[in-house]
């Protein structure tokens, strides 16, 4: 039960009942995601239980539900659309209400969810048998990394330039790879995660508090970046992208400043020179389902970026190695440990 990213507790509550058309899921892995410990976004609803990174095993099947069996193994996603709205019929299923209020109950740090019937018919992704449970929770964080890169309309040759090299940012390193990047580099605060980086696929990484400017010239031959991916939410970061991105290039705002932060800008220099900014949220079913095969192939290494795995007692330990953000990368919440 969270209160806040110092406040997490280990609480009894009765276990879901599902309805027809529901399934409950024993929860086997969640990852603890970055917007989890956004304080300003998650303690004006606190006490709550979050997770939404969550895989398993169905444990009960609902009335009528003909598609999945008690024992089955899943990724359930927490968000899912209507696909008939206006605005999933034009692609842009993340700003579908629906997508914004659905949910699965009571959060993916809990031993137990129960799986609502809309989430059940659109949200529901087998996973092979050969696929760790802790592996399947990052289906959701690449799936939108996936979106954004997609939005962003990253392609082979592109020179990409990643600020903040948290789990976000490390996906974008290592989809940009596959999509074919000429050269990818990023940036972060913190030593661990700039190693971390370099490991990851990045050719070069620049400490955010240098000239990331000048410096990205030099490692980059002259010239700016095609596509700059903001993946922290610092405002440094999003006046950084601004001034690295180059004529015809793309400002990715995967991470944002926190409300109330606007960002100037230069918009007689980017109307010259055709720039576009770009936001992108969430994960559309096909996002996931595109994020579920590369990882089943291989071609996004995310096993190696779990650097804790702690039980639903050591939740708290969690959340603050998150908070902390020095030395971890990804963190996996195991209810059945």
């Amino acid at each position: 039960m969270y209160y806040s990213n110092r406040d997490v507790r280990l609480e009894e509550m009765p276990k879901p009942k599902i309805g027809p058309g529901e399934i409950m899921v024993k929860v086997m892995a969640c990852g603890i995601c970055g917007s989890d410990v956004m304080e300003w976004y998650r303690v004006k609803r606190a006490p709550l239980v979050l997770g939404h990174e969550a895989t398993g095993e169905i444990a009960e099947v609902g009335e009528g539900v003909k598609q999945y069996r008690v024992g089955d193994r899943v990724f359930v996603s927490h968000h899912v659309p209507c696909n008939n709205c206006r605005y999933c019929l034009k692609g842009h299923h993340t700003a579908c209400e629906t997508l914004h209020t659905t949910n699965y109950y009571p959060g993916g740090f809990s031993e137990f969810i129960r799986v609502p019937r809309i989430n059940v018919e659109h949200g529901v992704y087998p996973l092979p048998d050969d696929l760790p449970y802790e592996d399947g929770t990052f289906i959701e964080p690449l799936g939108c990394v996936v979106r954004g890169q997609r939005l962003a309309n990253v392609q082979s040759g592109d020179v990409i330039l990643v600020l903040g090299s948290g789990v976000s940012g490390i996906l974008h390193i290592q989809l940009a790879r596959v999509l074919g990047a000429e050269r990818v580099i990023a940036t972060d605060i913190n030593e661990y995660r700039l190693k971390a980086a370099m490991k990851f696929g990045a050719d070069a990484v620049i400490h955010a508090q240098e000239n990331v400017p000048e410096k990205f010239l030099r490692l980059n031959e002259g010239r700016f970046a095609d596509h700059v991916i903001v993946c922290t939410g610092a405002e440094s970061a999003s006046k950084q992208a601004l001034q690295c991105v180059d004529r015809g290039g793309t400002v990715l705002f995967f991470a944002v400043p926190k409300p109330g932060v606007d960002i100037p800008v230069p918009i007689n220099r980017f109307w010259r020179n055709e720039v576009t900014l770009k936001t992108s949220y969430g994960a559309s079913p096909e996002d996931l389902k595109e994020s579920l095969k590369l990882i089943t192939e291989h071609k996004v290494n995310v096993h190696d970026m779990i650097t804790h795995r702690l039980s639903l007692g050591e939740a708290g330990i969690g959340f603050k190695l998150v908070a902390d953000a020095q030395k971890s990368l990804k963190v996996i919440i195991e209810p059945q440990r």
